[in-house]
Formats: C-alpha cells, structure tokens, sequence
C-alpha cells in the first residue's frame, strides 16, 4: 500500500517514481502472460485430443518451465523487498522434513558482541533453529584388502594365508555396492550406461561402457534365481494383473530394429487388504501373440484382470491345456473410449457413459481398503443398480448407433466384455481396473525412451530381470540400492539356494 508521507515534493521525481512503477508492471504482465501460456501448453498436454498431446517426458519439462518461472518472479519480488527493506513475503512452500538418519554439522552463529549497551554481559535465553539440505558430490573410495602370508621359522610345513574372499566379479574392481549402484541409475534411474562413464570419469575414474556392460550381465546371472524365485510367488496367487508394452530390440542383421514386448505380471492385494505382498515381474517375448501369455502363466489358476487385447482369449479357449483362468476386464479402458469421444467435440450418449462408470468408480473409492466379503455386499447394496444403469443406457444406444462410428466401435467395446467386466460385483478380490500393472510399466517406458531400444534379445531379458525387482522393491518400499546391494553380497557369500525366498524384496522390508 503506498504511504503518502513516502512520495517525494519535487514533480520531476514523481513523476519517475511512477515510469519505474510503471515499467515494473508492465515486466510482471508479461512475465504473467508467459505463465499462463505455460498453463494452457499444460493442460493441453493433460486432456487435449489424442493426437495434439504431449509425451510424459515433454508434459514434465512444462511443469519444469511453469514452476521456475514462477520462481523467478518470487525470487525477483523478494530483491524489490530487500532493497526496501520490507520484510519478506510468506511463501506457501512445502518444504517438508529431512529424514533423521541424514548427518547433522552445526554451526552456531553468534553475535559480535555479548556485551550490553548498559555494560552487563547478556545470557542466552533461547535460540532459532533452521535446517537446511547440503549435498556432497557421489565420492569414490578403494577398498584396500591385504592378506599378510605367515610361515613358521622352525619348520618348513609351508606358508599360512587367509582365503581370498569370494567376489562377485572375480578379479574385477567394483565392490557388490558400485554394481547395485549401476543397476539402480541405469533401471531404476534411466540413465544408460555410457553417461554412468562420463559421471566416474569426472571422478578421475576412467572405465569402459562395455566394463560396466559386464558388471551388468554378471550381475542379471547371479539375480536371475531371485527373479525365478519371485515368479513362482505371484503365480501361486489367486488374483493377478496383465499387461504388455512394447520393447524395441536391436536386429544387427536387418540393420533395425524389432519389436518385442515386456509382459507385465502384477500382484497388487491391497484394495482388498489381503496379505500377500505386492510384487512384478516383467517377461521380453519377441512378439504380442497370445501364445507368450499361456507360456508365462504356466502353472497360473485364478482370475487375471486384463484390457480388452484379443490375445488373451487364448488363455480361455475349450481346448486349452492348463490351470483354468477366469478373465476380468478392464473399466478404465471401457471408459478412456467415451472420453476420447469426449474431447473431440459436443457427444451427450459419450458424456452420459462417462458419468454413469464415473458413479461405480466414486463407490468402488469409499470401500477400497475393505475386506472381499464387506466389498461384495457394498457391490451388491450399491454397485449392482449403478451397473444395471450402464446396461440399459449402452442396449438403448447400440441399437440406435452405427457400429462404424467411434461411439459404435466404444459401445460395442463394452457389449463384447461385458461379461468380464460385471465380474467384480460377484467377486470382492476383484478391481474395477488393471491400472495396477500399468503404473508398474511406466518405468519400462521412460528406459526405453534413454535407450531407445535393448541391443539384442538376451539384452532385453537381462532388462526385464533387474526391472521386475527393482520395481518390486518400489512396490514395497524398499530402497532398490539397499537391497541389491545386500543381496548380490548374499549371493557371493553362498546364500543357499533353498532359502532363496529369503532374498525377496519384501522379506528384507520385514528385517529393515
């Protein structure tokens, strides 16, 4: 608020005082303008058509944009305040709180005098605490290991020396520690190997891509009976997930590239507080055919919540060999056909579909949590109307709408798995959706966005080993690095190969 006792007498200095005012104005206009330029580019990003959006890696660096622009504009204002002498500005920041395990270095910053102006010595009465976040740069250190010989001085029997320990890569440098690290940036981080050697050379450590390559595949060797171990798990389950996504694999003789798939195997029990642990494991096949899905649930009886991919009705074909498997279906897919038709313009019948799933899915969010039984009675009380609702309006519409059309193809979508949809209200372990396993995939997409494709199929298969633990790590809450660090130590140490279970990430979750 401007203060009248403030403004000067002299005309000429007015009148510059209010040029600069204005001249700042006219600096956060446009500084305003550019923001919501940066708003609309996000929404658009977030819900424009199919065709104009954005990919995830762009959507982020928006974001990125927009919030150091506003950062500037904050950092700007607080200046103007200094220079004014106006106390700062709150800020709404969340600052959150450092973890307690991280070291503490206090320095204590005191006045340069503790003698009062009458004379007496002042006392300290209290004192003002801040925290702040300090980094050391990743620092490299040799493990020095010496093995003294011993020989008797009476006796010729020979010379003692304690064993050399067991190694994961025998006479090689890295510790089983440097090895999680590299699996954890180049997996978990997306950062691809041939920048991991650029981030040590800085460190005066010159190594080879095609070295760390080696501590990679070694360790993808010594990590596969743990990854075994973690299939077996989720396929004595009762309930799991599927899904697939694409993998680009190097094909040296065509001079391209091919296109393989990671298979999704998910086991997420917490909707329904069951007890199992959530766990992925991810499978490379060369191809999308159904025929991969039935080699990888080998041994695999219960329900398995899909989308819509007409591979997967190989798995419940009469003739099929094996476990019997009950499919559910996906809603989440049902409805992201009506809301594409959404955004492509005025669609009432499009609109009313997306309110109605939109009222099952408000239902299904107040008794996620809830035990199977206490979630089938909810279902059966609240959901089955709601659904009967979405029956009656998708016969009306169909019979009006030309199967040709978007809105036909999305309605006739629905009709074909319906009955693998409606499976949720007779079953409590069941989901509305399979976005369980798709979140677990993203990380598989923005690898693949790094690498751009995996050098070759046994390439590819090392990648879904490491992905399929470290995402379960994640799954658990379990630092990735913790764990492959103390693992491959176990490895090397002779871990028995019948307690293998004990190695598996939520088991370590238990001991931590």
């Amino acid at each position: 608020m401007l203060d009248a006792a403030e403004l000067p007498d002299d005309i000429a200095a007015l009148k510059a005082m209010l040029v600069a005012a204005a001249l700042r104005d006219q600096r956060k206009d446009e500084r305003i303008a550019y923001l919501e330029k940066l708003v609309a580019a996000f929404k658009q990003a977030a819900f424009g058509r199919r065709s104009e959006k954005s990919d995830p890696d762009q959507f982020e660096l928006a974001l990125e944009d927009l919030e150091t622009a506003i950062a500037v504009i904050h950092a700007e204002e607080d200046a103007e305040d200094r220079v004014a002498r106006r106390p700062a500005k709150p800020r709404n920041a969340n600052r959150g709180s450092l973890p307690k395990h991280l070291p503490r270095i206090e320095e204590i910053i005191e006045p340069e005098s503790l003698v009062c102006g009458c004379g007496g010595g002042l006392h300290c009465i209290g004192e003002d605490v801040s925290e702040r976040l300090d980094v050391i740069p990743a620092q490299f250190r040799v493990i020095v290991t010496r093995r003294p010989k011993y020989a008797c001085r009476s006796c010729t029997d020979g010379v003692v020396q304690a064993p050399a320990p067991t190694r994961l890569i025998q006479g090689g440098l890295p510790t089983e520690a440097t090895v999680a690290h590299v699996l954890v940036s180049k997996y978990a981080d997306h950062l691809p190997l041939y920048r991991q050697a650029q981030i040590f050379s800085r460190q005066g450590v010159d190594l080879d891509r095609s070295t760390l390559a080696d501590w990679v595949g070694r360790a993808a060797f010594e990590l596969r009976p743990v990854y075994d171990a973690l299939m077996a798990d989720l396929k004595r389950s009762s309930k799991l997930f599927m899904d697939e996504t694409r993998a680009p694999v190097l094909d040296p003789g065509a001079r391209k590239t091919k296109t393989g798939y990671f298979w999704a195997l998910a086991r997420d029990d917490r909707p329904w507080s069951g007890t199992a642990p959530p766990g992925v494991a991810f499978t490379y096949a060369p191809g999308r055919g159904g025929l991969h899905a039935e080699r990888i649930l080998q041994g695999f009886g219960g329900i398995l919540q899909v989308d819509g991919y007409a591979g997967y009705s190989r798995l419940i074909a009469p003739g099929r060999v094996g476990a019997g498997i009950q499919l559910a279906y996906c809603w989440a897919h049902a409805r992201r056909k009506l809301v594409e038709i959404t955004r492509a313009g005025t669609a009432p019948i499009a609109e009313e579909g997306v309110r109605l799933i939109g009222e099952v899915y408000a239902i299904e969010a107040d008794i996620r949590g809830l035990g199977p039984d206490a979630r089938i009675a909810a279902r059966q009380q609240r959901s089955a109307p709601a659904v009967v609702m979405i029956r009656e309006w998708l016969d009306h519409h169909r019979a009006r709408v030309s199967a040709k059309t978007p809105l036909g193809e999305a309605l006739s979508y629905i009709a074909k798995y319906w009955t693998g949809l409606a499976l949720f209200l007779a079953d409590g372990h069941i989901d509305l959706d399979n976005n369980a396993v798709e979140r677990t995939i993203r990380p598989i997409a923005l690898n693949r966005k790094n690498a751009l494709f995996a050098g070759h199929d046994a390439g590819a298969e090392n990648w879904a080993v490491i992905a399929s633990l470290i995402e379960t790590c994640k799954l658990n809450g379990v630092d990735p690095y913790a764990w492959l660090s103390a693992t491959l130590h176990a490895i090397v140490a002779n871990h028995k190969q019948n307690r293998i279970n004990e190695l598996l990430p939520w088991n370590f979750a238990a001991k931590v």
